[in-house]
């Protein structure tokens, strides 16, 4: 059967799809750029990349890169011509640093996103994997919270211009990926804990920050603490080397256009959190809620349905997670 010349080369951009998506599954010797090393995410992804027998790992500090220059991104791929890539850096931070530093958070991320993806296109990048926030979603949208929830509402305002920052991240890959037919995918992680986070009571998040605040109470035998908002809000938690296991598991397994949710399918109430961690750390001292301070969304729960039909569920427990954190932080003098 002879084919006309238009048939032929759907034919042909078919196949070369196929093969393509399959060429994206990473090989231990492929080379692959984590961005953002140093931090709670990107630490996690070198360990778990070692740790699955991954050989060529490219890393950069801040003073080595600065991602926010869009020169030095460009001569840093050019160079180097990774094949894959874990995009991973970010300014990030709790409630007090988002209200504080509005501009710093919305620049700083806009600049990373759009210098690392258009430079990934630039050097032809077979895969990219962008790091978002479970932030995207409206304050108030229905939980479980969807993928197909993000823009449908409006945002949480104590960090809006994060999250804005994360969905042109979002876009940007979506974007790239229809006009340019890059294999560009983005995650959407709860919120986090784990080795390498930020435990400065002044911007840490929720999580590192009671852990830090509560063990230094018990170190000082304080007799009381007191605990920002009402205690009431839901929030969920995902230990950050499952996260990481994630990453790889969707850059490896998952080419799709539409975001991807990943948490652990269960929440807890901060008063809740609080008590948990007092009990971990063995602090005998009172908690008081300071109900003038702001409480954030009052629920945030991701639906992890998509991920889970591809086969991946975090493998940590809250409690477990919290116990291997503090031990990390003591053996490293984190609350000293």
């Amino acid at each position: 059967m002879k084919l006309s010349f238009f048939t032929a080369s759907l034919l042909i951009m078919f196949f070369h799809r196929c093969f393509s998506l399959a060429d994206n599954v990473m090989p231990l010797d492929a080379k692959i750029y984590v961005a953002g090393h140093t931090g709670l995410v990107g630490s996690a992804i070198v360990r778990a990349l070692q740790a699955q027998g991954y050989t060529t790992i490219i890393t950069r500090t801040h003073d080595e890169l600065d991602l926010t220059n869009q020169e030095a991104v460009n001569e840093f791929f050019a160079d180097q011509q990774p094949d894959f890539v874990f995009l991973a850096a970010a300014k990030v931070g709790g409630i007090k640093a988002n209200m504080d530093y509005p501009a710093d958070f919305i620049y700083t991320n806009l600049m990373i996103e759009a210098h690392v993806i258009h430079a990934s296109w630039l050097f032809n990048v077979q895969k990219l994997l962008f790091l978002g926030s479970s932030c995207i979603y409206p304050a108030l949208c229905p939980q479980p919270i969807k993928e197909e929830y993000l823009l449908t509402g409006l945002l949480e305002w104590t960090n809006e211009p994060y999250a804005v920052a994360k969905i042109a991240g979002i876009k940007m890959c979506q974007s790239y990926n229809r006009q340019y037919g890059t294999t560009f995918i983005a995650c959407m992680p709860t919120n986090l804990y784990g080795p390498n986070d930020n435990f400065d009571l002044n911007n840490a998040h929720v999580l590192p920050a009671l852990l830090r605040k509560i063990y230094t109470a018990q170190q000082n035998d304080d007799p009381s603490i007191s605990v920002w908002g009402s205690g009431k809000p839901y929030r969920e938690f995902l230990y950050v080397d499952d996260l990481a296991d994630a990453c790889i598991f969707l850059m490896n397994y998952y080419s799709g256009n539409d975001i991807v949710n990943v948490g652990t399918g269960t929440d807890i109430t901060i008063l809740d959190l609080v008590y948990l961690i007092k009990g971990i750390v063995g602090y005998d001292g009172d908690i008081v809620f300071d109900a003038t301070k702001p409480d954030g969304t009052p629920k945030k729960q991701l639906n992890i349905d998509k991920l889970s039909s591809l086969g991946w569920s975090a493998q940590t427990s809250l409690t477990e997670g919290i116990e291997k954190t503090l031990v990390w932080c003591i053996e490293q003098g984190k609350f000293n």
